[in-house]
C-alpha cells in the first residue's frame, strides 16, 4: 500500500512540472492563459472506524484550471489587431461552421476578404443595418465581417450604409483607404472619396462559467454544459469591457514566478 500511496504522489508532481512547463513554454503565445493544478488528498475509512487511527491513502490531481486574469496589452500598430481590455471573447466560426471563442485578437483578411484569425476561423459580427445594438444576452443575428476593396461593394454588402455615388463609364470605383475599429467594436472602411462605411460590430461573449470552458489550442475555447451557453453582446457595454484596435494581449504567465515553481514542484 505504501508504494502506492507514493506513487499517487509521483504522478501528481508529474502533472504539476507539464503544467509548470507548459505555461513557461507559452510565455509569448498571444493571448495564453496559465494553468494551475489543483491537488486533494485520498482518504478511505470504515463508517465506524476512527479516523484517527487511519493514514491517508495519498494524492490526487482535483484538476487542471486555467487563470483566466487579464494579459498585458501590447502595441502593434496594425489596425485589424484587437485586445479586449476586461471581460469578453471573441467569436470565430471555422470552415466546419463550428463557432469557437478566443482572446487572441490578431485577426487579418484573407484572399475573399474576409477578416479571420491565426487559424482562418473568420471573425463574427452583428450586421450594420441602422438598429439598436443588441443589449447583453440578446440573441442577434451574426454574419462573418468581409472588408470588401471597393466601395460599391460595401454598399452592396451592407444595407444600412448610405448609397454611394454611381461611378460613370471611365470612373474609377473608390478604393479602400484604411480600416478601423473602435472601442465599442464598430469595424468602419475609410474610401478613397472620404466615405465611410460601418462594416457590423464585433460580436463578444461571455460565460457563467469561463473556468469550464474547453480548451481547443491556439487560444480557443468552445462550450461545455458547465460553462453554459454564451452571453452575446458589444465592446464597451454591460459587462464587457473594450476593444483597443492596433495592439494584442499577451499571455498572463509571469516568467519570473513559473520558474520558481518549478524549482519548487522539482523538489517535491
Amino acid at each position: 500500500m505504501s508504494f502506492y500511496i507514493s506513487l499517487s504522489g509521483l504522478k501528481g508532481a508529474q502533472t504539476d512540472l507539464a503544467t509548470i512547463s507548459n505555461n513557461v513554454a507559452n510565455v509569448n503565445s498571444t493571448a495564453f492563459k496559465k494553468s494551475k493544478v489543483q491537488f486533494g488528498d485520498i482518504f478511505a475509512a470504515a463508517p465506524m472506524q476512527t479516523t484517527n487511527q487511519v493514514a491517508g491513502q495519498g494524492v490526487r490531481v482535483q484538476g487542471v484550471t486555467q487563470q483566466f486574469t487579464q494579459g498585458t496589452l501590447e502595441t502593434t500598430d496594425k489596425a485589424l489587431d484587437l485586445a479586449v481590455a476586461g471581460e469578453g471573447y471573441f467569436t470565430v466560426k471555422g470552415a466546419d461552421g463550428n463557432v469557437s471563442f478566443t482572446r487572441n485578437g490578431a485577426f487579418s483578411v484573407d484572399n475573399d476578404r474576409f477578416a479571420v484569425d491565426t487559424t482562418g476561423a473568420k471573425l463574427q459580427v452583428f450586421q450594420k443595418d441602422g438598429a439598436t445594438p443588441p443589449a447583453p444576452g440578446a440573441v442577434a443575428a451574426q454574419m462573418d465581417l468581409r472588408i470588401p476593396t471597393k466601395l460599391s461593394e460595401a454598399v452592396a454588402f451592407n444595407p444600412g450604409a448610405t448609397p454611394a455615388p454611381v461611378p460613370g463609364p471611365t470612373d474609377p470605383d473608390y478604393e479602400l483607404t484604411s480600416v478601423g475599429v473602435s472601442k465599442d467594436g464598430m469595424v468602419s472602411a475609410v474610401y478613397a472619396n472620404g466615405q465611410t462605411v460601418e462594416l457590423g460590430q464585433v460580436v463578444m461573449a461571455s460565460f457563467n462559467s469561463q473556468e469550464s470552458l474547453r480548451q481547443e489550442g491556439d487560444a480557443h475555447w468552445s462550450t461545455t454544459v458547465a460553462s453554459g451557453d454564451p452571453i452575446y453582446g458589444t465592446a464597451n457595454k454591460g459587462m464587457f469591457g473594450s476593444l483597443n484596435s492596433g495592439m494584442l494581449e499577451r499571455s498572463n504567465v509571469d516568467i519570473t514566478d513559473e520558474l520558481v515553481n518549478l524549482i519548487a514542484a522539482q523538489r517535491n
